[in-house]
């Protein structure tokens, strides 16, 4: 990165507005605030000159004048009002992108008058979706949560008495004290998106129990796990803007993750010249926008991917180097020898008994395998039109080596064996090379930066059955919306129990088992809801504590929205103005509204209550690396962070004159890398320190696996039989022909098309070890069409709305006011609706009227 290139320079061709400078306009006094005050005069305002040639204008103002910004008073036209602002960037929290946002916060009355987007942003570039600015109606919802509360009746009474901050704090922290010197799994936190990156996490794993709940296994573990057998990673990150084709399974212009980012660069790729698929049972407007839309039958993805990917394997007309190279193709044809993988292949068996797999073999075996997956099955399975999945082939087989493709809910999601979706399309991506590559797919931990605190507690030794029992060991994320059924059976119980972005009574399937456990004080004693609004959940709880949105509250965001590497500082705005304007902040609630405050500062106080004297060794990963033996600040944890752990950040900082933290709270986003493609390419002699380091954070114990080793340079690297080097009992790299690469994070160190690892726990049909079809349970054969059996489709999200977040957003309801049934019009004539009546669905575990 230059460092010579400072932050203003990126925007170019400022348009006419103000600083308070040099005298052009002089501005009315006006009143600003809710009081009615009047403002004081702002004296001369500077006009800006047009710098670009051709006189086009800007929608930001430079971040010079960010500290003190006079623009006129939209709501005041005709009349010209100057208002006076300070720009606060931080990050919005409406779902989980991460986008920049700029807060105009009201120098006199430090009102925070209006959201727009960041343009220093590298992942958002200044655009928002409507989610965005709708933060506004969030920080000013009237019949938001202001105070803490404390229950004084039965749970769910609705008798609720206020509390200061030091009564809840003491209490809390005594029962967690209580719970954890008896016991390392009484504490449950219960995530719905956390919006942050790690900060709770570690202190959870500071506390020494096993504490953290999600509920990703019903939001996107399915597509999760799909791409996590290929490659140990956890979600796709394309490169739309480079792409040649995209691909998407859902409608990712306007509801996917991660929605702004990724449609602007799926607008920009088509802009380019990509083609543009959509694999969507729904007409949406990607759809419309899309050059071959599939409207295809629930579940038969799979089916229809496999169908593409057997016409590039039959005319040969995949990438076979790069399979060559990164497939475990010798641990599948291995799989074949020893009858793992379909016994039928006798005579591929007796070839690779008697001489050294090759991967001519490997190809003949692709071609076997998948012959079956004609066009004219995939039509019928998927009641689409065979041109338009001709089409579709065509397309990806003319990518070359650039498909973007992505899933995330839709087909994965909610449909028995979805996660097969998604590893049968990133098999396309590994069938054409398009792996990392410009206008390819990345794995999401490339793209995504993650820095390292001050501190790592060392990782927990407990394991909580409430999360992961041992009858679902390849569960992928926790069994979460089973808890209240554990409770019920007795398998334990909770001591203290935190909900934050989550209302499983609402968001989950059985609601009313979420009621019941709620309300047994026995299993379930100490509820405590971190939430900003009411919902139905935290009607149950013992503790209501007002948590801060965004524009209230510290945290650091990185999401993967394209092939760079970016960082995101989410910060209170008014906290932020007032300590610019001199005045002494020590807790965020006392900038916010009422007392409403902010997870990062609550862990703190809550974890140095809960052991006061150290004993629990808890204590001493919250103390202040700056100033030893004292309690850390919020600032000085992400001031240690900026200092140390964000390459490139200090100088840039220094560029502008500024700390590292200074940086980050006025300009709210730092670019890591601006391209990242192909790190498992990466020679091993050819890596810093700090990339070292973070690859052996990321390594199998492979302690199981004999070395069987064939040499050792000079290092001490020791290499086996599979090519996979080590070094101090883990997996460093690979040998690519010749040579030391880094490889993928798999136990094979490449991507895996045969995994040995659902062989070896139990699932050893190739509806599991390979890309393959599972049988939906919405497959054609299970619906009863003549008993007017039909497909209810839940598992896909509006742009404007976010679970429980938007509770009272009044302009994202003004949008999405109304949820009315979706149905093709052949069954609604069929059954003799029309648009308009009033319908009752019955599903297997009951039925809602719309």
């Amino acid at each position: 990165m230059t460092y010579k290139r400072n932050v203003s320079s990126i925007l170019k061709g400022m348009f006419k507005m103000g600083t308070p400078d040099e005298p052009l306009r002089q501005p009315a006094v006006e009143a600003t605030n809710v009081a009615g005050e009047d403002l004081p005069g702002y004296g001369a305002v500077q006009m800006i000159p047009v710098q670009q040639a051709d006189g086009r204008l800007t929608n930001y103002p430079p971040p010079e004048t960010w500290d003190d910004w006079v623009e006129w008073d939209g709501k005041a036209w005709p009349k010209k009002i100057a208002r006076r602002y300070m720009l606060i960037p931080t990050v919005c929290f409406n779902c989980e992108s991460g986008c920049g946002l700029l807060a105009y916060v009201d120098r006199t009355s430090l009102e925070i008058k209006k959201f727009e987007g960041n343009p220093i942003h590298p992942g958002s570039r200044g655009r928002n979706c409507a989610k965005g600015p709708a933060t506004h109606n969030q920080i000013y919802d009237p019949e938001r949560i202001l105070y803490p509360l404390k229950r004084i009746g039965k749970r769910g009474e609705g008798k609720w008495k206020r509390i200061t901050w030091e009564e809840a704090l003491n209490e809390i922290s005594a029962k967690m004290r209580a719970s954890r010197q008896k016991r390392r799994d009484g504490i449950m936190y219960h995530v719905g998106r956390p919006g942050e990156d790690g900060y709770t996490n570690r202190a959870i794993q500071a506390w020494g129990v096993d504490g953290h709940n999600s509920h990703t296994n019903i939001c996107s573990s399915g597509a999760r796990m799909g791409y996590y057998m290929w490659g140990a990673f956890d979600r796709p990150s394309p490169d739309h803007t480079n792409a040649r084709t995209i691909l998407l399974i859902s409608s990712h212009l306007e509801t996917g993750h991660y929605f702004n980012p990724h449609a602007q660069r799926i607008i920009e790729g088509k802009m380019k010249g990509a083609k543009l698929i959509t694999f969507d049972p729904r007409l949406s407007n990607t759809a419309s926008m899309s050059d071959v839309w599939l409207p295809t039958w629930p579940g038969s993805e799979t089916t229809v991917l496999l169908t593409i990917a057997n016409h590039l394997i039959q005319n040969d007309l995949y990438d076979k180097e790069f399979m060559r190279r990164w497939v475990n193709w010798k641990e599948t044809l291995a799989a074949v020898r020893d009858g793992r993988l379909s016994p039928f292949y006798q005579v591929l068996r007796e070839e690779i008994e008697a001489e050294a797999p090759t991967f001519d073999q490997f190809e003949r075996l692709l071609k076997d395998l998948y012959a079956d997956f004609t066009f004219e099955r995939a039509a019928e399975e998927s009641q689409v039109p065979i041109e338009r999945i001709r089409e579709t082939a065509d397309y990806v087989a003319n990518c070359d080596g650039k498909l973007a493709t992505h899933t995330w809910r839709s087909a994965s999601i909610g449909n028995l064996g979805g996660w097969q979706v998604a590893r049968a399309l990133f098999f396309l991506n590994v069938l054409t090379g398009s792996v990392g590559t410009p206008g390819g797919t990345s794995a999401n931990s490339w793209n995504k930066f993650v820095p390292k605190p001050f501190d790592t507690p060392p990782p927990g030794t407990t394991w909580n059955e409430l999360h992961l029992p041992h009858e679902w060991p390849f569960a992928h994320y926790e069994m979460s919306f089973l808890l209240p059924h554990f409770l019920e059976e007795g398998r334990g119980d909770i001591d203290v129990y935190f909900t934050r972005v989550y209302n499983p009574m609402w968001i989950n399937p059985d609601g009313f088992m979420w009621l019941k456990a709620l309300q047994d004080e026995e299993k379930m004693k100490c509820h405590v809801a971190l939430t900003p609004t009411w919902n139905e959940s935290a009607w149950f709880a013992d503790y209501v504590l007002p948590m801060g949105h965004a524009g209230e509250r510290h945290d650091l965001m990185s999401q993967e929205t394209h092939a760079g590497q970016w960082i995101a500082f989410r910060q209170p705005v008014r906290r932020v103005a007032m300590e610019k304007l001199g005045q002494e902040i020590k807790y965020t609630y006392e900038a916010n509204p009422g007392e409403v405050w902010e997870e990062n500062e609550l862990w703190i106080e809550l974890s140095t209550r809960m052991d006061p004297d150290g004993s629990l060794g808890i204590r001493k990963h919250f103390e202040s690396p700056y100033r030893p033996g004292e309690i850390i600040t919020v600032a000085e944890y992400y001031r240690w962070i900026f200092e140390n752990s964000v390459p490139g950040l200090p100088q840039a900082a220094a560029v502008e004159g500024l700390e590292p933290l200074a940086y980050m709270r006025k300009f709210g986003a730092f670019e890591v890398t601006r391209e990242n493609y192909t790190p498992y390419n990466k020679e091993i002699s050819g890596l810093s320190e700090s990339e070292r380091e973070k690859i052996n954070s990321q390594l199998f114990q492979l302690k199981e696996i004999a070395r069987d080793a064939l040499s050792i340079d000079s290092n001490g690297l020791q290499v086996d039989l599979q090519g996979r080097i080590h070094k101090d009992d883990k997996t460093v790299g690979i040998m690519i022909d010749g040579q030391a690469k880094v490889g993928v994070t798999t136990p094979s160190r490449k991507f895996e098309f045969f995994s040995p690892t659902l062989y070896t726990w139990g699932w050893q049909e190739r509806e599991y070890t390979i890309p393959w079809p599972l049988k939906s349970h919405v497959h054609p054969d299970n619906i009863d069409r003549d008993q007017d059996e039909m497909l209810l489709l839940p598992n896909f999200r509006l742009p404007t709305l976010i679970h429980t977040r938007s509770a009272n957003a009044k302009w994202l309801y003004e949008i999405s006011h109304k949820n009315p049934v979706w149905m093709h019009p052949s069954d609604a004539q069929r059954i003799g609706v029309v648009t308009g009546d009033l319908i009752r669905v019955e599903t297997e575990i009951g039925y809602f009227i719309d």
